[in-house]
């Protein structure tokens, strides 16, 4: 298990997205028996945070009328920016209308996305052996017996392919930003909204889509990806009983000593299907596990994150409410194609 503690993450994080410069003290720390603990310390005081900040606001505002056409950016994008309160976290053209408007789908090898929701260092480890490396093979495997798309190849190196955002949020709507305040539902009961949305691909991108698309006869691209994701917990019930709202029909309980305070890391998918033009049509979002984080390390600025034990976990767990006891991400998976595709 990892853990992650920040003593100014907001500061760090716009600073990091403006000047890409981070400096990061990483110390591996004893944590229980087998955890790994990591810090990354900032030492910013108070007066120059707000200083940062507030520059760090300005600037964004001065580059924003050039990024809105750039590759990422979700102005003109295809879908607008949705703000989503509770489960089906889907935005775009209805799942009817998909059915009945898209023709032949096809679909891109599923990938995980490093440092869709913090600094990549904190993600789960990505190389060959890896539970994740592992779990994209599984999934990409299953994708294809679902026979509602045919496969396309992976991009040339240096395309971006669209970006479907979800998480809590964050104040400048940038990756690795931590999660905004959260005000008056700072006990978990009241309005919390998540943010979805998607960024554009690049026009190569687009142009190897293209031709790929007129091979196989399709007309729009399914782009599912693996990524972390942070979200909300939940307080309800007298009890003040926890958990977290992960997609469809999909709900984790979570220990009563779990903090309010610290967002929970899910590992999540996420997609898009796109049309010929590269424009998203209809985007979503399917929470297949959270990891909480415990009030000790909370206490401490600490957030436990996925492993690689943790995703070797995910990998074999089921979903005991539903008949046959289906593997957890195959349900998160077949949901989302179902949901994007219209089948």
């Amino acid at each position: 298990m990892h853990v992650h503690t920040s003593e100014y993450p907001s500061v760090a994080h716009i600073v990091a997205d403006i000047d890409a410069i981070e400096t990061e003290v990483d110390l591996n720390l004893s944590f229980g028996t087998s955890a790994q603990t990591m810090f990354d310390v900032r030492k910013n005081p108070p007066s120059l945070r707000r200083t940062v900040m507030q520059s760090a606001i300005t600037l964004s505002l001065v580059l924003y009328a050039g990024a809105c056409a750039s590759t990422g950016a979700t102005f003109r994008s295809g879908v607008g920016d949705a703000y989503l309160e509770k489960a089906p976290y889907y935005a775009g053209a209805s799942r009817s209308a998909v059915r009945e408007n898209v023709g032949k789908v096809a679909h891109t090898p599923i990938v995980f996305q490093s440092g869709a929701s913090q600094a990549p260092m904190f993600d789960p480890e990505t190389g060959h052996g890896s539970a994740i490396a592992v779990l994209l093979e599984e999934m990409n495997a299953y994708l294809r017996t679902l026979k509602v798309s045919v496969p396309l190849a992976t991009g040339a190196t240096g395309d971006v392919a669209p970006d479907v955002q979800f998480g809590c949020l964050t104040p400048g709507f940038m990756h690795g930003e931590d999660c905004s305040a959260r005000g008056d539902s700072a006990l978990g009961r009241g309005r919390q909204e998540m943010r979805l949305a998607v960024g554009r691909p690049s026009e190569t991108w687009v142009t190897h889509t293209q031709s790929q698309l007129a091979r196989t006869g399709a007309t729009h691209t399914l782009v599912i990806t693996l990524e972390m994701g942070q979200y909300l917990m939940r307080q309800r019930g007298w009890r003040g009983s926890k958990s977290v709202e992960l997609g469809s029909g999909s709900v984790q309980a979570l220990p009563w000593l779990s903090s309010l305070e610290t967002p929970v890391p899910v590992l999540q998918l996420t997609g898009a299907l796109v049309d010929g033009d590269g424009k998203a049509v209809r985007i979503g979002a399917e929470g297949i596990a959270a990891q909480r984080t415990r009030l000790l390390v909370s206490a401490v600025g600490g957030q436990e994150l996925f492993g690689d034990e943790e995703v070797a976990k995910v990998r074999t767990a089921r979903r005991d409410d539903l008949p046959g006891a289906p593997l957890t991400w195959q349900v998160a998976l077949r949901t989302l194609v179902s949901q994007l595709t219209g089948q």
